[in-house]
């Protein structure tokens, strides 16, 4: 017994916030991670974790369970049945085991030498969940959860060519991208909830999934089976730029000239960044309703191949995209370009999360006039990236039309507090090139370079105008490569962005900046953070702005940053940091 007891206080560990009302008060991170995403029936399952207590001392009682995510049922370890039992197998007739918390090296927890022995997958196909739960010492209240997904699956197939086609992909299937797949004229690519599609490394070209103008995609996942798209390196084994990534294309109008950068491109239309300049990857239009298609609960993970040198795909990349299209719950990391990226058109989007990717976390260009909110993008001291926004409006044109000015809300941008990986001047926001945009309840911290930067005579002109709007923006620790401090001109070296943040310049639009730590909840383990702010954060408490009642914005959003109390990232999510999982 003295064995299974010093086992469990390992157990306790683990964990990511289960519900939206809990305080953010519990210190505890973990992380939890077998070998790979996909397996067949019969195959041996181990799962290894890895955690830290932070000092959390509180009394938990302790549960494990495989969940089927097609029926819902769980089964409980160590009996593997579906009457609950903690972790040695108590029911509660018996009595809870309570424990109290501890620190776990990287061990294996489920597998030979771990406090259960390995699962034999079952025959049943779709995906699962392996769950630890953490309750209570009265076994009521649910407080943290940690969630490793896998795929169960009959068979895998090797997409090598066009889909012309209306086409499913389904969850009982592993799908493997070798090379370029595009989505053809007149054809539907349908990805059910729960499908693990896979980019093969070193195919030439890389392998990419892209939906051209006259296509469209369906991948609606959910919050207990997301889609997920990766690559098919096993777990610590995974780089950015493994394969190339998801691409959108649409008719929405962009503000690209006709034979612009020495291509044969009608006007009003351009051929996408990272693919060759073919039919395939055309984008732009006059259609502002135009449908590419709906994400919803994706996960785009090591992604942004190379494609030629300075010439890479991003993680998501929208070309053209039009209001009739659906972007919510989205997860970008490890990306070797950026984590979302907008040319032209004026869809919306909603509940992102980027994180270690190489190059910018929210880029937009080209004339993209969509709404954005609930994101939150970071960096790491081991996976650098630069700028948070870098918004243009054109590199061909500063002043071409429509112009790029998006509205976005509630986004948290947090750096590596290091020079950006490849660009020597990363702000957190950064606008040029005639950008026009409006900016509320930002959070901006740990930038090596600036919070805030309008840089270039044609930006700072379209701010003299009224352009540029920036309202509500919480900054703490940027400028670090300079010094840094407490004040405006200490968290902004550009003059004239300064002047704009202390509202003498710019119409006034520069409102309510302020220097104060946002005391978010958990950034120490980054494989399991907690991005909410914390009981007395100035996030909840500096006046926010309300967004508008649109349709789109949710008002109840009276916060700077991009999350409250929620914790929308629950679940389909996974945030393993290489070198956290690597054996």
């Amino acid at each position: 017994m003295k064995k299974w007891l010093s086992l469990m206080l390992l157990v306790l560990s683990m964990g990511a916030f289960a519900h939206a009302a809990e305080p953010v008060a519990n210190r505890l991170s973990v992380w939890m991670w077998s070998d790979r995403y996909v397996y067949r029936p019969g195959e041996s399952l181990t799962v290894r974790w890895a955690g830290r207590s932070n000092g959390d001392t509180t009394p938990y009682t302790v549960f494990f369970y495989r969940q089927n995510n097609q029926t819902g049922k769980k089964y409980y370890l160590p009996l593997g049945t579906e009457e609950v039992t903690d972790v040695v197998g108590k029911t509660a007739g018996a009595g809870f085991t309570v424990l109290n918390a501890g620190d776990t090296p990287k061990s294996v927890v489920i597998g030979n030498g771990g406090l259960y022995p390995a699962i034999t997958i079952p025959n049943e196909f779709g995906m699962h969940t392996i769950v630890a739960e953490v309750r209570d010492a009265t076994a009521t209240r649910v407080m943290k959860r940690v969630y490793l997904k896998i795929s169960v699956v009959s068979e895998t197939v090797d997409v090598t060519g066009p889909i012309t086609s209306d086409t499913t992909w389904v969850n009982t299937k592993n799908y493997i991208l070798r090379g370029i797949v595009f989505v053809k004229s007149g054809a539907t690519l349908t990805i059910e909830p729960g499908t693990v599609v896979q980019g093969a490394p070193g195919s030439q070209p890389p392998s990419a999934l892209v939906v051209t103008r006259e296509g469209k995609i369906n991948a609606a996942g959910t919050r207990s089976r997301p889609i997920i798209m990766t690559s098919l390196q096993p777990f610590g084994q995974r780089t950015r730029g493994d394969w190339g990534g998801l691409v959108l294309l649409g008719k929405a109008p962009i503000n690209v000239s006709a034979n612009t950068n020495n291509l044969a491109n009608p006007e009003g239309t351009f051929y996408i960044e990272g693919l060759a300049a073919t039919s395939d990857g055309l984008y732009g239009g006059t259609e502002p309703n135009h449908n590419c298609g709906n994400l919803s609960y994706v996960r785009v993970e090591y992604a942004g191949a190379i494609l030629s040198p300075n010439n890479e795909l991003n993680s998501f990349t929208w070309g053209g995209c039009g209001k009739g299209t659906t972007a919510n719950h989205l997860q970008a990391i490890y990306g070797l370009d950026d984590s979302f990226e907008w040319f032209g058109g004026n869809m919306d989007a909603k509940y992102l999360v980027g994180g270690l990717s190489a190059d910018d976390f929210v880029d937009f260009q080209l004339g993209y006039t969509g709404r954005i909110q609930y994101g939150v993008f970071y960096q790491s001291n081991s996976a650098r990236g630069n700028r948070g926004i870098e918004g243009d409006n054109s590199e061909y044109n500063n002043g071409a039309t429509p112009s790029s000015n998006p509205t976005m809300y509630n986004l948290t941008f947090i750096g590596s507090g290091q020079p950006g990986f490849d660009e020597a001047n990363a702000p957190g926001l950064f606008l040029r090139r005639g950008a026009r945009a409006s900016l509320y309840n930002m959070a901006v911290m740990n930038f090596y370079s600036s919070a805030v930067e309008l840089t270039d005579a044609n930006t700072q002109a379209q701010m003299d105008q009224g352009n540029v709007v920036m309202d509500g923006v919480l900054m703490w620790n940027n400028n670090v490569g300079t010094g840094g401090g407490l004040g405006i001109t200490q968290q902004i070296s550009n003059a004239a962005t300064q002047s704009f943040a202390q509202g003498t310049r710019g119409n006034g639009n520069g409102r309510n900046f302020s220097v104060a730590d946002p005391k978010l909840a958990r950034l120490t383990d980054l494989s399991d953070p907690d991005f909410r702010p914390t009981v007395g954060s100035p996030a909840l408490s500096i006046g926010a702005v309300v967004p508008p009642d649109d349709g789109f914005f949710d008002q109840s959003a009276h916060f700077i940053g991009g999350m409250g109390e929620e914790n929308w990232m629950e679940e389909w999510t996974s945030f393993l940091q290489e070198p956290d999982i690597a054996q």
